[in-house]
């Protein structure tokens, strides 16, 4: 391996935009890769930046470390991911990136008739409803009527 490309933890973060820690943790993880210098120091091949890429895309739309280590699992070891490969994992979380864009839709199309407290329906409004069926209806926090799809656990991300 060509020591020019292999990059440090500086720049790696810098051009990646993850914190050194970030990269740290996902080593920890097993999502990325890093060599060792004579001086201990962590190397980075720059094939690593994908990599980072796709994690940053992957969590944006909702996908758990381990659901991101499972697909990143699914790329070729010992050389630079191709096209077609980044391609075939995709179609993993194609379906679910599908379904958030439809409920990102209508949330939208609803946003007209929230008043802002969470629950996104004033049929469902405690405040519109003093009985607060939505109190008695679901055990979830927060939220309660946020289609499930956009609704992550906050150990997801």
């Amino acid at each position: 391996m060509d020591t020019h490309d292999l990059l440090s933890v500086t720049e790696v973060a810098r051009r990646s935009g993850f914190a050194a820690s970030a990269l740290r943790y996902y080593e920890d993880q097993g999502l990325i890769d890093a060599t060792r210098s004579e001086g201990g120091r962590r190397r980075y091949q720059r094939g690593v930046l994908r990599r980072l890429a796709f994690i940053r895309a992957a969590s944006n739309i909702g996908l758990s470390l381990s659901e991101i280590r499972e697909e990143l699992g699914r790329l070729p070891s010992g050389r630079t991911p191709t096209k077609s490969d980044w391609h075939r994992i995709s179609t993993h979380w194609r379906r679910r990136l599908d379904e958030q864009i439809a409920a990102l839709e209508r949330l939208r199309d609803g946003f007209d008739s929230c008043i802002g407290c969470g629950c996104l329906s004033l049929r469902h409004c405690a405040l519109a409803n003093a009985q607060d069926s939505a109190a008695a209806s679901t055990a979830a926090p927060g939220a309660a009527y946020l289609p499930a799809v956009l609704r992550r656990p906050p150990s997801a991300r």
